[in-house]
């Protein structure tokens, strides 16, 4: 086997059911395994087609294979809001507001949505899909851990934006 190296590219599909998809490298080559173990090393159960990763890989008897997820970032879009309660809002006000870890309580990605808890604050926080999306996710677990941008929309408290928990530590 090979050292790691380390590479940048965008998830080509993944379904967490199945327990991998596959990564697109920047510098061309063919497709990058990745496996649902090194995602949930990661701290997440999901992520979204589109998003960028920057990531450890090892070329194998089997092929190429991510070892490490060393960074996630949304994929790219323009500054349109992902959601109307979102339209009327400062964009640098709303990535401003403070990132809070939370745990989710349950979520549907048929319905499109779930709820999360900040930790300290008893009231439910509402999750969209589309705001997942725009994450880099495109699911998540009972019980999993986010930080969480958090606003007072006209639907009542919920997320306008989620990362991987760490950055809550930041």
């Amino acid at each position: 086997m090979n050292a790691a190296l380390r590479v940048r590219g965008i998830v080509k599909w993944f379904d967490p059911t199945k327990g991998y998809g596959f990564i697109l490298s920047d510098a061309g080559g063919p497709d990058i395994l990745l496996h649902i173990n090194v995602l949930r090393n990661f701290g997440q159960s999901s992520i979204a087609d589109g998003t960028i990763v920057e990531l450890a890989i090892q070329n194998t008897e089997r092929g190429v294979q991510a070892t490490e997820i060393l960074e996630i970032l949304p994929p790219l879009r323009d500054e349109t809001p992902v959601l109307s309660d979102f339209a009327e809002l400062d964009m640098s006000e709303l990535h401003a507001k403070p990132l809070r870890a939370a745990r989710v309580k349950w979520f549907d990605k048929g319905k499109g949505f779930g709820f999360a808890n900040v930790f300290g604050c008893p009231e439910d926080i509402f999750l969209h899909v589309e705001v997942l999306r725009q994450s880099g996710l495109s699911d998540l677990q009972p019980g999993e851990a986010l930080a969480i941008r958090v606003i007072n929309g006209k639907r009542g408290r919920m997320a306008v934006e989620v990362m991987p928990w760490e950055a809550a530590n930041d």
